[in-house]
């Protein structure tokens, strides 16, 4: 508490869509607080004794608030605090003094630049509520239990084991303690093999399709460098993934084979006709790994790839790998960008709607559409049909991996097993495939989720500047190291610091002692990762990989509404309590740092709040008998999920950006209309229609917000499957490597009446 400079302020005036509400102002330990005052109208008479309600409550988690600006007192506006939340809606807060002002602004700035680990946080000291005390999260996923649901350790599986081989996380401190690997490889040769993988995370087992034992395995990068680096024992393990199972009586048809060995990711798949049974699947002739093109999948752009060479990585030489089946093994490149990329596009679509507090105006739709938000999530969806296809159509391997294998390989292994295995469309199914996925297999949740703050995010200014000039301050980070960025530089100064930012980005680029300039941070010594050891955010670390995956799945469910028993509402509070710090799940990088944090012991999870609250996430349209066991042969309709790819497939979120569908995804601005006169030409833009202003909508946490719509031709993204077309895209490629813009999205806790349990949140 020694943090909070004051505890209540009174006639605080909230601001959202430039309408005031008055109300208090609370801080507490880990929450900030606005009750807001109610205008009571006069009883009528039969009324009198009726109990008033209470006030209208707003609840903000500290982690949630992703920056702040402090505005003193001036001619055209009182002292005031403008926030940025993680659900990207906007609040600006009006105080009567300016020392009130100043007292929130340092007290939240405190609270949320966590000092000492994230122990601090609220999941440490949050206690469940009788509900959430009948369910125990902690027991949805086991390894062994859920890779033996596949098949691991069956008569039907027996190329593949348990190694216990990271049991002690000396293996491979980010990768899980219990890994699946093939039943010919020993543990000798896994531990040569990890000197060649990043971080030691060697190809390993994630998912086995069950109709045709055809595989999913996850590693990193290899390290080949400039020199083109070998390993025996990688190259053997690789081959074994490749020759590990017997497929059954399930070849693919001659029509539906694709007409050359490398299928580019943009081809046609199998859409939803008349399904092709089992009926027409005749039994082969020869043997497994004798027919199907098994694949590598880079998630990286090709230049990227090739550019980590000079860090001593980079990517396979087929060469060394083509021949570890037979037909050879192809690989492709998928160009989906690092994490920089991503950050960039979030925060584009934050500066489209960052001025949704002061005024009730749509945002900034040329800004949405140039964001590419959308864009990339195209190019998920391109990869997972890429994975999807090769598996359940041509029944081939697929070993996946990027840089460091714990952002996009995450992104697509598990995007690719809810299209090919119904159990993960179910709720519980989920969350194993979090569990799994994305929880033991070490992506780096605290690091890209900023939850511990940084002081670059909080920022104070004398006068009213614009707006741009405002929101653009607490989001750059052209430093590490906590220094406030200045503001309202001149011409000379600008044009200084983008030259020696240009230095800094070489710098990083060529020095091979640098962290990866790929953006998954990769660094040739592999080290034991503790929680206490990282005490607060790294702003170039932080990018929205989850987000997008979460923001992927919803566009298969809306593509496909019947097969998900999930519906899009538990995909936002996911979302949301990846931010709210109130269960211990994602709250730290590995499973390593999990275990040093006694995570199991001192918190609870998040698991277990949806499960006390079952009802609130079903989809009322799922079929279950879509999904039965008798339609596990179809191709065309059957258990598997294609994606749907192409123009207008990929459509804004629009619940989770807090705006109506019509707003988000109605008809685009009307073309510019050029009218000419003798004496002149003028240029000018007609409104639809059909126009009609943004109204605002509630959410299901109450946040009232508005998007007007964006709509526009989504190009469909490309691999670069040949090395030498690398060339043609090395300006763009070399641009990808050096962004470097921080994220800028946020989210906030609302509570109203009777939301208490819904939230699960206490006062403190």
């Amino acid at each position: 508490m020694e943090h909070i400079k004051i505890a209540k302020v009174e006639n605080v005036s909230v601001l959202h869509h430039g309408t005031p509400r008055p109300g208090t102002l609370h801080l507490t330990a880990h929450h900030l607080i606005f009750k807001q005052h109610t205008s009571p109208a006069p009883p009528q008479q039969h009324e009198a004794s009726a109990p008033q309600l209470p006030p209208h409550e707003i609840w903000i988690a500290y982690p949630i608030i992703g920056g702040a600006t402090r505005y003193s007192a001036s001619a055209a506006s009182p002292a005031h605090i403008r926030l940025r939340d993680r659900d990207f809606s906007f609040l600006q807060f009006r105080f009567q003094t300016d020392r009130e002002c100043r007292d929130v602004f340092d007290s939240i700035r405190a609270l949320s630049v966590v000092k000492g680990g994230v122990e601090k946080l609220y999941a440490y000291i949050y206690h469940p509520s009788p509900a959430e005390r009948k369910f125990n999260g902690w027991a949805v996923y086991d390894a062994e239990r859920e890779f033996r649901r596949q098949g691991v350790g069956t008569e039907q599986c027996k190329g593949w084991r348990f190694t216990k081989i990271n049991q002690s996380y000396e293996f491979s401190p980010t990768y899980p303690a219990t890994l699946v690997v093939p039943s010919s490889i020993s543990d000798t040769t896994l531990g040569y093999a990890k000197q060649f993988r990043s971080r030691g995370r060697i190809p390993a087992l994630t998912y086995i399709h069950r109709l045709n034992n055809c595989t999913i395995t996850r590693c990193a990068q290899p390290m080949t460098g400039v020199r083109g680096n070998r390993s025996i024992q990688d190259e053997k393990l690789v081959a074994a993934i490749f020759s590990s199972s017997q497929p059954g009586a399930c070849p693919t048809p001659p029509h539906l084979r694709s007409p050359s060995p490398l299928r580019s990711s943009g081809s046609p798949i199998p859409g939803n006709g008349e399904p092709t049974t089992a009926a027409t699947l005749a039994p082969p002739g020869r043997v497994y790994g004798a027919q199907q093109h098994n694949l590598i999948v880079d998630a990286r752009p090709t230049v990227n790839a090739y550019a980590m060479q000079m860090l001593g990585m980079g990517t396979e030489d087929m060469d060394k790998y083509m021949h570890t089946s037979e037909p050879p093994c192809t690989r492709i490149f998928l160009g989906i960008d690092n994490i920089h990329v991503m950050r960039e596009s979030l925060q584009k679509v934050v500066e489209a709607i960052k001025d949704s507090d002061i005024t009730p105006m749509p945002p900034n739709r040329e800004l949405l559409h140039k964001s590419n938000w959308l864009k990339h999530i195209g190019l998920l969806l391109e990869g997972t049909a890429t994975i999807v296809n090769r598996i359940a159509v041509e029944h081939a391997h697929v070993l996946l991996h990027c840089s460091d294998g714990w952002d996009r390989t995450s992104q697509l292994a598990s995007l690719a097993q809810i299209c090919l295995d119904p159990y993960f469309r179910t709720m519980e199914g989920f969350m194993v495939l979090v569990e799994k996925d994305w929880i033991s297999f070490g992506h780096k949740f605290r690091d890209r989720s900023g939850i511990l703050g940084h002081e670059k995010w909080f920022s104070e200014r004398n006068s009213y500047a614009s707006t741009a000039q405002e929101m653009d301050g607490a989001w750059d980070d052209d430093d590490d190291q906590g220094t406030p960025k200045r503001q309202n530089q001149g011409p000379a100064e600008g044009a200084a610091a983008f030259g020696q930012a240009l230095v800094g980005q070489a710098r990083n680029f060529f020095n091979a002692g640098q962290p990866s300039v790929e953006g998954d941070d990769t660094d040739l010594k592999i080290k034991a990762a503790r929680a206490v050891e990282h005490p607060s955010t790294k702003p170039k670390e932080v990018s929205p990989m989850f987000h997008q995956f979460l923001d992927a799945t919803y566009q298969l469910m809306i593509q496909y509404p019947t097969r998900f028993e999930y519906n899009e509402r538990f995909l936002r509070r996911l979302l949301f309590h990846l931010y709210s710090c109130q269960y211990g799940n994602f709250l730290h990088n590995n499973d390593l740092e999990r275990r040093e944090g006694k995570v199991r012991e001192k918190t609870h999870s998040v698991w277990t709040y949806f499960l006390s609250r079952r009802k609130m996430w079903l989809n009322e349209a799922y079929d279950k008998t879509a999904d039965s066991a008798g339609r596990e042969r179809e191709i065309n309709g059957g258990r598997v999920l294609f994606p749907k790819l192409g123009p207008g497939a990929v459509k804004w979120w629009a619940p989770l950006w807090g705006r109506e569908d019509s707003e988000m995804n109605g008809a685009p601005p009307a073309p510019p209309v050029t009218i000419s006169t003798p004496n002149s030409t003028t240029t000018t833009t007609a409104a639809p229609r059909n126009f009609t202003p943004p109204r605002p909508t509630v959410d299901d946490d109450g946040v009232d917000l508005e998007l007007p719509p964006v709509q526009g031709p989504m190009p469909l993204p490309a691999s670069t499957l040949n090395p030498v077309a690398a060339v043609t895209h090395l300006a763009e490629g070399m641009k990808s490597l050096a962004m470097d813009l921080p994220m800028g999205a946020s989210l906030k806790r609302d509570r109203r009446n009777g939301d208490e349990e819904e939230q699960g949140t206490e006062m403190t």
